[in-house]
């Protein structure tokens, strides 16, 4: 069994999707963000940097095994599991490539837009123009790729397209008032993001934690 800490976030959710597409079973922790819960002593042990989301594998070789990182965990459960990440190869070194370059750019530059252009109670036009200038040019790397395969990692769905889904998608809601407009002016990006969307395991991914 598979113990998860999450909460409604994209950060979050990159790891039930995962959860649901490989078919573990798993049982859900909600780590309420909004209340300071991620500071709790207790999950500290599992998530040292206090992020969400964070698994336990209770069956893992050598006794129950913690992670935090979603990357960390995707890449985790698809080898646990043998899915949506290629043994070796260049598929797999692809799927990497993207999940790398999710990490490093699309989620902290997406989060920090988020916070200085919609939740900051102060708003600084500086900040906003960086990371909505930075978001934007993201959306256009990922329209490129997307202009050439059907995923990000090829013509397979992957770990990849997993961790880049949430907050691509937080594009169209949340941080729809700063990122709508760019996404509408992407049809690749339109086209991946329906896609991917409409799976059944994305959709059950998504509405993880119930709240």
């Amino acid at each position: 069994m598979i113990e998860l800490y999450i909460w409604g976030t994209p950060n979050g959710r990159k790891a039930s999707i995962m959860l649901e597409e490989v078919g573990l079973p798993y049982e859900v922790h909600p780590v309420n963000i909004g209340k300071n819960e991620q500071h709790d002593p207790a999950f500290l042990k599992i998530s040292p940097n206090n992020k969400i989301p964070a698994i336990v594998d209770r069956d893992a070789p050598g006794g129950p095994l913690s992670l935090f990182e979603s990357g960390a965990i995707l890449i985790y459960l698809a080898e646990k599991t043998g899915r949506l990440l290629a043994s070796g190869g260049a598929d797999r070194y692809r799927a990497l490539e993207w999940v790398s370059w999710h990490l490093g750019g699309p989620g902290p530059a997406f989060s920090q837009l988020g916070f200085f252009a919609l939740r900051s109670p102060e708003k600084s036009e500086l900040a906003i123009k960086r990371f909505t200038d930075e978001s934007e040019r993201l959306l256009k790397v990922l329209d490129r790729r997307l202009q050439e395969s059907s995923y990000l990692a090829g013509d397979d769905y992957s770990i990849a397209d997993v961790i880049c889904y949430p907050w691509t998608a937080a594009g169209t809601t949340y941080l729809k008032p700063v990122l709508g407009p760019v996404i509408a002016t992407l049809p690749a990006v339109q086209r991946w993001l329906t896609a991917v969307g409409e799976r059944d395991a994305v959709k059950r991914g998504m509405a993880v934690p119930k709240m």
